[in-house]
């Protein structure tokens, strides 16, 4: 199947370093300490925050630094395709992974003797679920005022038809190509995530991986901008 054309289109009409359309608002679960939809084309994810609160389970109590849990869940109604139960072992590989990106990016050590709690739930899949969670959580946790040393955000990125791709959706990404999601703390430099499903030559991979990171600066921005306009909201209100 060819996956890009000879004009350098993908199937939806993107070009090789296109990301799809970015939709997030935070806010949207009123019970929640900090809550926010993030959406990457038909990819959809929603995620809750709640706390710092007292830590519930004082045997997992970490010496001087908050307690962060995660829980990643699919929708059984987000995938055409299959059905998935709560407790298996992609989402509890996934939870694990999530965690450990966020923790890399929240200021635990300025919340001892606490705990935070991250719910993430897929309402639609369609490639790309697990940079949307990490996206999805870093929007809840500013709302939820968490104290962070920067903005943790993820992106995607593959290699089809000898092509590098930004921000696979789910036809190419269950194409069988090299799929490698990246996730970075932007300012700082650094990265916090790095997955890649496929062996792939390293001037290849260097090339595939400086793509996932320039897709990642860009939702960084977006997220930015997301935060920026929800304070002007705020202050508008305050002011009425």
């Amino acid at each position: 199947m060819e996956y890009v054309n000879p004009e350098g289109l993908r199937l939806d009409g993107r070009r090789f370093n296109e990301m799809r359309q970015i939709v997030a608002e935070v806010g949207v679960v009123s019970k929640a300490d900090g809550s926010a939809v993030f959406e990457m084309g038909n990819t959809k994810v929603i995620a809750a925050v709640y706390g710092p609160r007292e830590i519930q389970n004082k045997s997992q109590q970490k010496n001087g630094h908050a307690l962060v849990l995660c829980e990643y869940s699919m929708a059984h109604f987000s995938t055409g395709d299959r059905r998935r139960q709560k407790n298996d072992r992609r989402s509890t590989e996934l939870s694990l992974v999530i965690r450990q990106t966020m923790e890399a990016c929240i200021l635990t050590e300025l919340l001892p003797h606490s705990q935070i709690d991250i719910f993430l739930q897929v309402l639609q899949a369609d490639g790309g679920t697990r940079s949307a969670c990490i996206n999805a959580a870093t929007l809840a946790l500013a709302d939820a005022g968490i104290p962070m040393r920067d903005l943790a955000v993820s992106c995607s990125a593959g290699y089809l038809n000898s092509t590098p791709l930004l921000d696979l959706n789910y036809v190419e990404d269950s194409a069988g190509g090299a799929d490698v999601t990246v996730g970075i703390l932007p300012k700082l430099d650094k990265v916090t995530l790095l997955q890649m499903d496929a062996k792939l030559p390293m001037e290849t991979f260097e090339t595939v991986f400086a793509l996932a990171s320039e897709g990642c600066k860009a939702i960084a921005e977006r997220v930015r901008e997301v935060l920026q306009e929800n304070t002007k909201q705020l202050e508008y209100r305050r002011a009425a």
